[in-house]
């Protein structure tokens, strides 16, 4: 217990000697705070849906409505908060479901080799191979525009990354000593992948996906702002940007509030993704 506390205690040290880092983490905290909170600290909740406020329509930021309010008065900074829950929502489902999937065989392929090595990172390739954006549109296109089909969109494409990761992981792990020893004693397949291999492979992994949590929400966010993501009057950040660039350069404040808010996200998990990758001293 003890040297556990020093381990933590050390890495906190080191992690805040980077101020980079520290900043990213201050802007996750309070993006994942605002994202759990947003009917609670959000300055008019009800904009969240298909409320209507003509009289404040297309008002430029001010005191009452610090990110202006849009076509039918709704508040953005308001519908901005709203928008960060279905950001964090996606970003933690996709990478519930698409790191389990794509570590699984990334251990199997790079742990038993021969067949099951070409099997499963040749169909791995043939995913890497369609860039990302268009994947996710080829899928969605042929579903409906829903918070839930985004996500499995998403998900879908983004597997083979972690089965690349794991894959090169185990093979460089699988000739270790304490490997070997496992197997010496008997050690079946499962338990020498699962209890010996997978948990020297965490620290890649928890760096990944922090910086995956700031990818996710740029897809997702580009899905948005092409029509194939979440539909209005549900606020989401990409089809916010997107609604607001047709009336630019009048209604500024719309396009750019979403896409400071966006930014300000993508930043802090990209700030504290570098940092753990320092602290932890991995390739991902």
């Amino acid at each position: 217990m003890i040297l556990a506390r020093l381990a933590r205690s050390r890495g906190w040290y080191r992690f805040s000697r980077n101020r980079l880092s520290v900043i990213g983490l201050v802007l996750v905290l309070a993006f994942v705070a605002v994202a759990i909170a947003a009917p609670w600290v959000a300055p008019f909740p009800l904009h969240a849906g298909a409320a209507i406020d003509f009289a404040n329509a297309s008002q430029p930021p001010s005191a009452r409505n610090w990110c202006g309010t849009d076509l039918v008065g709704r508040d953005v900074l308001s519908r901005i908060f709203f928008g960060y829950r279905i950001s964090l929502s996606v970003s933690i489902m996709v990478l519930a479901i698409a790191v389990p999937i794509g570590v699984a065989p990334g251990l199997v392929a790079g742990y038993l080799g021969a067949r099951w090595e070409t099997a499963i990172m040749r169909i791995t390739d043939v995913f890497l191979s369609i860039p990302p954006l268009v994947l996710a549109m080829a899928v969605i296109g042929f579903l409906k525009p829903t918070l839930t089909n985004a996500m499995l969109a998403i998900a879908f494409m983004w597997w083979p990354w972690y089965t690349r990761l794991v894959y090169n992981l185990t093979r460089s792990l699988r000739h270790e000593g304490y490997v070997a020893a496992a197997e010496l004693v008997g050690a079946s397949r499962a338990h020498v992948m699962l209890r010996e291999i997978l948990p020297n492979c965490l620290p890649s992994l928890l760096t990944k996906m922090t910086l995956d949590m700031s990818f996710v929400m740029l897809l997702a966010a580009s899905l948005g702002f092409l029509g194939l993501g979440v539909q209005a009057p549900t606020p989401e950040l990409g089809s916010m940007v997107a609604e607001g660039a047709k009336y630019l350069p009048g209604l500024w404040w719309l396009p750019v509030s979403a896409g400071v808010a966006i930014l300000v996200a993508v930043l802090g998990f990209n700030l504290v993704g570098d940092g753990l990758r320092d602290l932890l001293s991995v390739d991902v």
